[in-house]
């Protein structure tokens, strides 16, 4: 069971690992090994005055691995889930291992759809996204930005072409989609 000062009992003894693993034990006698002072076990010498620590009561249900039996006793709640990327997310737990690269797709996918609804609320927002400022396409012209990479090794001029289109693109979808959809708000208003 985790959490506990206990050590969990070993499944197999030593003599049968011993016997079932080649070279097992090797490190067992104290004398061959240089850090055997510092590892001694002594649950009291930590000042722990638990056996299981207090649980953190869930109010919400936290999305938790297929591969631990229980959360933690004490998690994170600044961030809950919410709308179709903490759906997506809950499918990443719920469904895959975090050894399967699907778990990790999903939750990167998650990622992106929560940055767009972030970027559409700011739209209808007092403050909206400044996409010239906050993606460094204004330093790139202010700062002498391409100079400084120009006839350099440097790694990144590799991909220079794709940042127009990851980081640009989608803020030139959305305007010329938001033009359309304004355009025939405009002409069903006639």
């Amino acid at each position: 069971m985790p959490y506990t000062q206990d050590k969990p009992p070993l499944p197999e003894s030593s003599d049968q690992l011993r016997a079932r693993i080649p070279g097992w034990g090797a490190d067992l006698d104290p004398h061959d090994r240089p850090s055997v002072p510092r590892e001694r076990f002594d649950p009291g010498a930590t000042g722990a005055h638990w056996d299981f620590p207090d649980r953190q009561p869930e109010l919400h249900p936290r999305e938790r691995s297929v591969e631990h039996a229980q959360l933690t006793p004490v998690f994170g709640t600044s961030a809950p889930l919410h709308g179709l990327s903490g759906s997506l997310r809950r499918l990443a737990y719920a469904r895959y291992s975090e050894a399967r690269a699907a778990h990790w797709l999903i939750l990167i996918a998650a990622d992106r759809v929560d940055a767009a609804g972030s970027h559409v609320r700011s739209v209808f927002s007092a403050h909206p996204d400044n996409p010239l400022t906050e993606t460094g396409i204004r330093a790139e012209l202010t700062h002498h930005g391409y100079a400084s990479r120009a006839g350099s090794r440097r790694v990144d001029v590799r991909h220079q072409p794709a940042d127009v289109l990851v980081v640009g693109l989608p803020w030139v979808l959305a305007v010329g989609g938001s033009a359309l959809v304004v355009r025939s708000l405009v002409r069903r208003l006639r």
